[in-house]
């Protein structure tokens, strides 16, 4: 099985209340939660909903902390590309229990979509940062290397042209939506002990020092976070050296974490790596071929010690081609 062809090439805050015990399931227009109707809006339309999502999608710090109870589990998934499919497929799991449960995306939801998912990524992530809105003390968006396009260029990049075939040439409306992305964390870690990041961590040595690591005023703090990759990994995208089973074990000591759940190298998918204290997800089928199509329940009630203590799932999407939107399925 040879490496991806296409390997990547780096090239005001709002604040809601939170809600501890009762959780707000009042929707936006229904219409505009799926999809299949997000690609059905008008220009207007579309920049409504953009509005919308301005004013309900708050800002998060570059590190959140996920708490146990009332939480019992988290449900993440790793890199989608614009698989909107899968991305429902993984939604369905959350909203069964959103009053226990929370959403955690790992980063890359733009770019490389599958040919059944036409402008797949920016359906993907309006879809993505509606739940987000409904739910902001419930989902989290944590940046990957394709959200953090600003900073750090990337090819291929498709999010652009997908917004203006959908509604026209208008560049104002993907810098919002790519602003409405960077509202997302850097990473994340959960009190039951797992660390969550699309790429890897930052370089630190003391734990007083680890909020401010995931604030990254300069390139290589960034690249570290979102580009960074697994020396058990074959790709070399010769950006910084690999993180190694030594670096990771120091890092989660310092991190008071034993699980490192991760994206962005699709060779490495749902293999546990450095005994079990790291796996990487992949939750697109255009990557199915290397690992299948992945989400990860996390146990937010009780400890977890390495990756024995969570369940991989593989989508029903897996194996699959669907009609493009508009089609039948019968």
């Amino acid at each position: 099985m040879g490496i991806d062809p296409r390997p990547e090439i780096p090239a005001p805050r709002i604040s809601l209340p939170r809600r501890p015990t009762v959780i707000d399931t009042s929707p936006l227009p229904e219409r505009w939660l799926t999809p299949e109707a997000i690609h059905g809006l008008s220009p207007e339309e579309a920049d409504h909903l953009i509005d919308q999502l301005e004013a309900a999608v708050p800002v998060s710090p570059g590190l959140v902390r996920i708490p146990g109870a009332p939480l019992e589990e988290a449900i993440v998934f790793g890199d989608t590309h614009g698989d909107w499919r899968s991305t429902v497929a993984v939604a369905r799991r959350f909203l069964e229990s959103p009053e226990t449960r929370c959403l955690v995306g790992l980063g890359d939801y733009v770019d490389r979509s599958p040919t059944d998912c036409e402008n797949g990524g920016v359906l993907n992530v309006l879809y993505l940062l509606g739940l987000r809105a409904v739910f902001p003390d419930r989902v989290i968006l944590i940046q990957g290397n394709h959200e953090t396009v600003r900073r750090l260029a990337v090819v291929p990049h498709t999010l652009p042209e997908e917004v203006d075939d959908l509604w026209g040439p208008e560049v104002e409306r993907y810098q919002r939506i790519l602003g409405l992305l960077e509202r997302g964390p850097l990473a994340a870690v959960t009190s039951s002990g797992v660390y969550l990041a699309h790429g890897g961590f930052p370089e630190i040595r003391r734990p007083e020092e680890l909020n401010q690591g995931f604030e990254p005023a300069d390139e290589d703090g960034l690249l570290h976070l979102v580009w960074q990759s697994p020396d058990a990994s074959q790709i070399d995208r010769g950006l910084l050296p690999p993180f190694t089973d030594k670096s990771l074990r120091q890092f989660l000591k310092l991190a008071s974490a034993s699980l490192f759940l991760r994206g962005h190298d699709p060779d490495v998918v749902g293999r546990p790596l450095y005994g079990g204290h790291c796996v990487t997800l992949h939750t697109s089928r255009i990557y199915e071929r290397y690992g299948g199509v992945l989400l990860a329940r996390v146990p937010l009630n009780r400890p977890v010690l390495s990756s024995q203590d969570i369940s991989l799932e593989h989508l029903e999407t897996e194996g699959k081609e669907f009609p493009d939107v508009g089609e039948s399925s019968e």
